[in-house]
């Protein structure tokens, strides 16, 4: 399983996920899984805005320790891992 840190570019995106503003924490089988979850959890099979970035095997404790960390779920099993309520 590899964690990935995805952000986007909502510039032109009318309407967002609630909480994908900061990015998005992801545990999948491979960076196509990583999409796939992502389509299906948080757009609900809808257009992904333009990625800005994706990172394979994030150091979770890079990440922001106000925001992210403390907001976040276990990032060991396959699935959503933050923003939370995408599980």
């Amino acid at each position: 399983m590899i964690r990935y840190w995805l952000t986007f570019n909502l510039e032109n995106f009318a309407d967002p996920p609630f909480g994908i503003k900061l990015g998005c924490g992801v545990t999948a089988l491979s960076k196509y899984d990583a999409l796939k979850i992502v389509e299906e959890k948080i757009f609900f099979n809808t257009a992904i805005p333009p990625i800005s970035s994706i990172i394979g095997d994030i150091d979770v404790s890079s990440l922001d320790e106000n925001h992210i960390i403390p907001n976040m779920s276990s990032p060991t099993m396959r699935g959503i891992w933050f923003p939370l309520g995408y599980q």
